[in-house]
């Protein structure tokens, strides 16, 4: 399945949302539709045309599944409430932690997080439903990165040859497919949603789960919950392209009170980029970087070791996992 990019330069963002609108209608025709909604611009943007173009015959959800920020379901989900777009808040945490349950390679991850999403979740939403279509927030780095072999994004199927309606019991639609990230932020504010969400900080589809190496666990989820909270918060003013903490799989020695304390080790990586194709780290001052390693070790729990990512993309990616 060949995408054709449009570019920054050529994107006429009004031209698009309405044709877009108008292509969701003709599709989903007398129809019901389902709409992932993770709160990332991606998805937000999708979530917007989905309803303008179908309206009450758009149902949307939001799937909890344990691994995005503190609080965060419940934020998006009022959100978008007040912006007149009913959510409905699915509990999947045991299905997903579930599935993740001793994997450690990254792509088995991946793998895992995709059939707990579309075989068992949205299947489930679909049936119960009875709608025909999943309404997708896939952009064009999610579909080229695939293809490349660079990481397996868990949003990409029919690219992939997988047929859903057949695998799934549904068709999926992505609107947004031609774009990256910049061009998707340009369409968001077009749909007049609010600036925390058109220029948020890109936030993966699997979540928390790519910044865990090794098994994802709900105690080591929590960890990196702690990490993100403090890394965003020190790290929000630095119009940094994205900003995240990771946590490794392998203990490290350090000292507390004169004693050795077998701990944890959060890495830190804040990206300067336009389109997540490349990246370079952002040169931040000594004293943010000595901030940041002193709350993560002060207030997460185990931390002994904070360290900053120095490598571009590529070879290194913006995610770790």
């Amino acid at each position: 399945m060949k995408v054709t990019e449009i570019k920054l330069e050529d994107l006429q963002p009004k031209e698009f949302v309405e044709q877009k609108i108008k292509e969701i209608s003709s599709i989903v025709g007398n129809g019901l539709a389902i709409n992932a909604l993770s709160g990332g611009v991606d998805s937000s943007a999708v979530t917007m045309l989905g309803h303008r173009a179908l309206g009450a015959r758009l149902k949307t959800y939001f799937v909890e599944h344990g691994l995005m920020r503190e609080g965060e379901p419940q934020e998006i989900v009022s959100l978008f409430r007040k912006l007149g777009v009913p959510v409905e808040l699915v509990d999947a945490k045991a299905e997903f932690f579930n599935a993740l349950k001793g994997i450690q390679n990254p792509e088995e991850k991946r793998q895992a997080i995709t059939d707990a999403f579309y075989k068992d979740v949205f299947a489930r939403l679909v049936k119960e439903s009875g709608a025909k279509f999943l309404l997708h927030g896939t952009n064009y780095t999610d579909v080229e990165e695939t293809l490349a072999g660079v990481k397996r994004q868990h949003n990409i199927l029919e690219q992939l040859g997988i047929d859903t309606q057949k695998s799934y019991g549904y068709k999926v639609i992505e609107p947004l497919m031609q774009l990256r990230k910049t061009g998707v932020r340009k369409v968001a504010k077009i749909l007049e949603l609010p600036e925390e969400i058109y220029n948020r900080p890109p936030f993966p589809g699997p979540a928390l789960a790519t910044r865990i190496i090794g098994e994802v666990t709900p105690e080591r989820v929590k960890i990196v919950k702690q990490a993100t909270k403090i890394v965003e918060e020190e790290l929000s003013g630095t119009k940094a392209f994205q900003y995240l903490a990771i946590l490794h799989k392998d203990r490290v020695t350090g000292v507390r009170e004169g004693k050795r304390d077998f701990g944890l080790q959060i890495e830190v990586r804040c990206w300067d980029s336009k389109d997540a194709v490349t990246g370079s780290p952002t040169r931040l001052s000594f004293d943010i970087l000595d901030k940041l390693a002193e709350r993560i070790t002060e207030e997460v729990p185990g931390v002994v070791s904070v360290t900053y990512n120095i490598t571009k993309k590529p070879p290194s990616t913006i995610e770790v996992v």
